[in-house]
């Protein structure tokens, strides 16, 4: 414990020594800097903290606009209601059955084909990469791609939105630079001395040294397949395969309606749908976003070196 102490007073020394050597614009720059990263922190935080502080919330209060920083009249009705709403109790199981599954495979079809391409030896790899390369500027539209989906016997099937679109050229293009950048030729050469063939050598070899692109892969995949619905809305046509995302927009759709339509409607459904919208967004919300959450602390410390290698140029 002593020694802790005695480290921790030479830190503050060491720092206020440095602060009093500062200028006085250095000092009004650092100021300034402070300043800014706080507020903007602030700005970011907030409504992370209001939607958490709502959720817990009633929906009196929320109506009434009471809540600002703190939750009042603290309650888990909401919350209750969530996991008692069928439909948003299986889109959560069906968005973490799409996400995970799709994660999994995108990712191993990226390293599957980042890989050979990214081996200077390989016959026709220029042919290949172009081959690739083309479909990031060449792409048939939303029609073709459900007349493919169609054609297929996808439509309608969870397989849809799992193998549907679980590739992505310009992934594949960086995991490829990462690959370039890490796994020397030597590399290579020492373990065909040593009697590793390619399927070894990439299975034992580059697989672990491919944990920062690999992390980045699977935040890449898993936020954009949670959060996405569009496909969804297209390729499924049962309520019980719906993802949470979908189910969202249902439950929020009534709340974005004109006026016009809304007179039209059966008014007690519409106060019943409204009730319920009031009641749910803000725990849905929290709900919907806590798995990506967890997810991102794991990831962060290979994210920013993922990324960063596979900006190189080749």
């Amino acid at each position: 414990m002593t020694g802790t102490k005695i480290s921790e007073n030479r830190s503050r020394i060491h720092i206020k020594s440095k602060i009093n050597r500062l200028s006085g614009s250095d000092r009004l720059f650092h100021i300034l800097n402070y300043f800014i990263l706080i507020s903007v922190g602030l700005i970011v935080l907030y409504p992370l903290i209001f939607t958490v502080s709502s959720s817990f919330s009633s929906t009196q209060a929320i109506l009434e606009h009471k809540v600002i920083l703190l939750p009042v009249e603290f309650t888990l009705e909401s919350y209750k209601a969530v996991f008692h709403y069928a439909l948003l109790r299986s889109g959560f199981m069906n968005s973490v059955v799409y996400t995970a599954l799709n994660t999994f495979v995108s990712v191993v079809l990226l390293l599957l084909a980042a890989y050979p391409l990214s081996r200077r030896d390989i016959p026709g790899r220029k042919y290949f990469l172009i081959f690739f390369i083309i479909t990031m500027f060449f792409n048939g539209g939303m029609i073709p791609n459900y007349l493919l989906m169609k054609n297929l016997h996808l439509t309608g099937t969870r397989m849809a939105l799992i193998i549907g679109f679980a590739f992505s050229c310009y992934n594949m293009i960086i995991v490829k630079s990462y690959f370039q950048s890490n796994i020397s030729s030597s590399l290579l050469d020492a373990a065909h001395i040593d009697g590793c063939n390619d399927l070894d050598f990439f299975r034992i070899i580059v697989i672990p040294i491919s944990k920062p692109i690999i992390a980045t892969m699977v935040l890449f995949n898993a936020v954009g397949n949670w959060n996405g619905y569009f496909n969804a809305m297209l390729y499924l046509n049962k309520p019980d395969m719906y993802p949470l995302q979908i189910i969202l927009r249902d439950i929020l759709f009534i709340a974005s309606m004109p006026p016009e339509i809304v007179n039209n409607m059966d008014q007690s459904r519409v106060q019943s749908l409204q009730n319920l919208f009031e009641q749910l967004r803000y725990a849905v919300l929290v709900v919907g976003a806590l798995p990506m959450m967890i997810l991102y602390p794991f990831v962060q410390k290979y994210f920013i070196k993922g990324v960063m290698i596979g900006s190189l140029k080749e």
